[in-house]
Formats: C-alpha cells, structure tokens, sequence
C-alpha cells in the first residue's frame, strides 16, 4: 500500500465513521432496528464520493505536452474504466477516481500535446481555451510565459527531476560518464534547436557553442549514421530502452547523464494553470492537488493499467508516434531507479523547493534575456510557482 495518507479525504472519512457510530451506538434502538442509521451512513458514504463536484469543474481538462507516455502517469491513474476515447481530437475521457478508485463527482479529460495541437505550447492552449484547468509547464518554459504576457504559475510537481539527458556511446567513448566528459572530449551534441537547457549548458560553459548541433528532429538516423561517434539529447527514461531494443540498426546499450547533473534543475512537466485563475480555483486545487499526488504515488507502484491505456492511446491517435509496452515499463522504472520522480530533500511528494526554483530564474533570466525573451527583472520563484495547495504527508 503507499505510504501516505491523504488528508483531502480524512474528513471525508471521518464523516461516514461518526454517521455508523450515531446509528449503531449513539441513537435510540429503534433507530438501529429499522435500518435507518445504515441507510444514513450510506448515504454520507455516496455523498463523499463526489466530494469534487462542489469545487471543481463539471470536467476537469488537463492539457499534456506531449503524446501520451508513462511521464504521465499520474493523469492517467486518475482515469476511471469508463473511458472514452476521441481520435479526431486527440483525447480520452472518463470519471476522475480518487487513490481508491471512488468516483469523487467529475470527469476528467486529457488532452495530448506535441502534434495533437500542433506544437503549440501548453500555455497558450490553456490562454485559449478557458475549459482547459491546468496543463505541464516546466520552469523554464513558465519564465518564457511571464516574458511574453502569458504567466502560468505551477501548483503541483508530479516529477522531482526532469529525465532530460546526453546519451552517447560507451563503446566508442568508454571513458565519458558525464556531460563535462563530453565537453573534455569534444564530442559533437545533437539537440533539438530553441530548447532553454541548451542555452543554460552552452552560456554556463558545460558545453562549448561549436560542439553542439541544433539539427536534431527526433529520428535515429544521424546518430546511427555516425556509428558513435556523436552524442544526441534524449529521454533516460525513453531512448537508452528504445535505441538498445526498438532500433534494429543500432541495438546496443547506450550511456547518458541527466542535464539535471549539470545544475539544471527545473521542474519538468509542472501541473500549471494562468496565474490570475489559481485563486478562483482555490477550492478545486485544495481537494484536487492532493488527489494528483496521491495518484503518482499508486502510478509507481502499480502501473500495468495506466501503461496499457497509454499504448492503446498512442496507438489510436495514430499521430505517427510510437510508444510500446516495454519502453513504458522502462519508463517507470527508470523514473524510480533514477529519482525521476521522489520526494525531493523532504518527506512530500509534488511540492517545489522555492530557493531551487529562484536559483534556476537568477541564473537564467539574463541567458534567456541574451536570446530575446523579455523576462521580467523582479521575477520570483512566487510568481510561477507555489505550494500552497500541496498536502506535506503525502509522499513515496
């Protein structure tokens, strides 16, 4: 069973509890002859299984960045089994359950990313689309957000530390095991171009400008074609199982370090929602957050039924990406071995380390001023992010 207890549902709970104890030992014996007092515990039972429809939207929209993937695992575990699913829109459907698989009164829809809508940001989806309550935002994309009039503010970090990472080979360079090795070693990188973390490497001097390669589009062929001898960004929780089992051409173990190693420390695929609507949603994210934390943690330990739902998806989307049930197991794993996701330096899951966060806008304000993002000055870990509604005893 995971170890926490969830504080959102405690009362619930607590409530149910104190109507039996009424019936069946508080009242008169009439009242426990003829029933009613189970009839009332039931019914405060049924009550409190809908405890989000009182703050929440009717449906509560997530707008993910990406295609489905086992990154986001938590959204799925909060899936019921009535799914519905559309593939012209790219979305599933289904009643949002709470840790025990209790209907707490909404629906939830997910919305895939990336090519779904096409390679627009998730924050610009969600400044145009006003259904849509919260979507992954990663830090540094949320200071590009305050830079450009659209300010986002994160209310619950599924992930502790992004799998962002330089793969290479280790036949070929079995000296190198991490990314300063590449850099000593002059090892030409592959990224894709207009990703901040390649700025903050490059401007911080963890990677030199001419060894790295903005070209990168997603496909194996150039890093296959230079049989090792060039290192590629990539996913440690995606492309070290994909290259070594799915890539016939390739086949073979590949070594990487997180760009997190480097100092880079953002909060990847951040639940955030605009600025000015966390305060109108306070009592939807107080019951809701809560749920997401508690769902990551159930998502680790039991995983299969999400993961199957999230190949089907990719397979019924059909976008011209694909997502096999052994990368998705990989993924998982990897995010346990890794620390991908955990509680970070204290007990709690999903909560952001605010001295971190500022520490990432001090250092990458001017480097992203350099490129022409207009970030505030005065921007403060406060102001894209906060803590408020995450409960502290849940955690792995």
């Amino acid at each position: 069973m995971p170890k926490y207890r969830n504080r959102a549902l405690t009362g619930v709970v607590m409530t149910s509890v104190l109507v039996s104890l009424a019936a069946c030992g508080g009242g008169s014996s009439d009242e426990g002859a003829d029933g009613q007092g189970v009839e009332v515990a039931a019914s405060a039972a049924a009550d409190s299984a809908s405890f989000l429809a009182d703050a929440c939207p009717a449906t509560v929209v997530m707008q993910a960045d990406w295609n489905p993937e086992s990154e986001h695992g938590a959204l799925y575990q909060m899936l019921g089994g009535d799914v519905k699913i559309d593939t012209d829109k790219k979305r599933v459907t289904g009643t949002l359950v709470d840790t025990e698989g209790n209907d707490t009164g909404v629906k939830l829809e997910i919305r895939a990313g990336g090519p779904a809508i096409g390679y627009d940001s998730v924050t610009n989806q969600m400044y145009t689309d006003p259904d849509i309550l919260m979507g992954y935002v990663s830090t540094d994309d949320a200071m590009i957000a305050a830079g450009t009039k659209q300010p986002v503010t994160a209310v619950v970090a599924p992930t502790e530390i992004s799998p962002t990472s330089i793969m290479w080979d280790p036949q070929t360079y079995p000296d190198v095991k991490t990314i300063a090795d590449v850099k000593a070693a002059g090892i030409k990188v592959r990224y894709t171009n207009g990703l901040a973390y390649m700025d903050y490497l490059t401007e911080t001097g963890k990677l030199s400008a001419d060894q790295v390669d903005g070209s990168y589009d997603g496909s194996p062929g150039n890093f296959v074609a230079d049989a090792g001898k060039s290192g590629q960004q990539g996913y440690a929780t995606a492309e070290p199982y994909l290259y070594q089992n799915e890539i016939s051409q390739w086949g073979k173990e590949l070594a990487f370090d997180l760009v997190a190693n480097t100092g880079y420390q953002i909060y990847v695929q951040a639940l955030s929602m605009p600025s000015a609507k966390v305060a109108e949603n306070s009592d939807c994210l107080a019951k809701l957050v809560p749920i997401i934390q508690a769902a990551q943690i159930d998502f680790l330990e039991d995983p299969a039924a999400a993961n199957e739902l999230i190949v089907k998806l990719v397979e019924e989307y059909d976008t011209g990406w694909q997502y096999s049930a052994g990368v998705a197991e990989y993924s998982v794993q990897t995010q346990k071995d890794l620390g991908i996701v955990s509680n970070g330096p204290d007990s709690t899951l999903g909560n952001m380390d605010m001295e971190r966060v500022q520490k990432l806008i001090d250092e990458m304000q001017p480097i992203l001023e350099k490129k022409g993002v207009d970030v505030p000055a005065d921007l403060k870990a406060e102001d894209i992010a906060t803590n408020e509604f995450v409960d502290e005893s849940i955690g792995l």
